[in-house]
């Protein structure tokens, strides 16, 4: 099967191919390539730099299988970029789509199990926030949430930080906290996670794709202005 990865979160973006036999329990995907998007041009190049990296390999829109896509936290207007382009190709090719969450790849690209904290910078003084138990407990699902620096600094005691922003690595560190600090999450990332996410039948369809912009309410957005 042929797997094509975008994230469009961020600043930076990148796509990825990749390929797997038929699900397997021990089979891992094997990303055949990844690819810059560069921040500002993804309303412009991302289908453009699409066709040139399937036809790169010889193959077309035809031969993907199933898609995985960065549905946030980040960046408004590339997030739906991104989730506009792979909800169109997902449905002209009726295939399968693997949401995945920024903060879930950074626990995937860390390895670690036990009481996990991804955190990613959010803008203005705030920070996005996860909170994984691994392994899993029945019915237990991670919990994300938006929170300024010193809540999350409070929040976070007695838990593993990882993070690929070296700033906020540092000041967690400074805190007194247990940090890693993780490479930069890219489409080959979401590539590997989306794999095993479609392994499991854990897809969804293009009208049930949304974006996850994990944002403050109104009233929480009034009351920080006025503190």
């Amino acid at each position: 099967m042929l797997l094509l990865a975008i994230d469009t979160s961020g600043k930076q973006g990148s796509i990825a191919l990749a390929r797997a036999a038929e699900p397997t329990e021990d089979h891992e995907v094997d990303v055949i390539e990844t690819v810059p998007v560069l921040g500002g041009t993804f309303s412009a190049l991302l289908v453009p730099q699409i066709a040139a990296l399937l036809s790169g390999h010889g193959l077309t829109k035809f031969d993907i299988g199933a898609f995985a896509v960065v549905s946030g936290p980040g960046s408004f207007t590339g997030l739906r970029i991104g989730l506009a382009v792979v909800k169109a190709l997902a449905e002209i090719l009726n295939k399968p789509i693997a949401p995945v969450s920024l903060l879930e790849a950074c626990v995937f690209t860390s390895g670690m199990q036990s009481k996990i904290m991804p955190v990613l910078d959010a803008g203005r003084g705030d920070v996005f926030v996860g909170e994984f138990e691994l392994p899993d407990k029945p019915g237990q699902l991670p919990l994300e949430h938006i929170l300024s620096r010193d809540e999350f600094l409070s929040s976070a005691k007695g838990w593993t930080v990882v993070t690929p922003d070296s700033t906020l690595a540092e000041v967690a560190r400074g805190a007194g906290l247990s940090v890693q600090l993780l490479a930069p999450i890219t489409a080959a990332v979401v590539a590997r996670l989306g794999w095993r996410k479609v392994r499991a039948s854990d897809t969804i369809t293009p009208e049930a794709l949304e974006a996850n912009y994990i944002r403050r309410t109104d009233a929480e957005m009034l009351e920080k202005i006025r503190s």
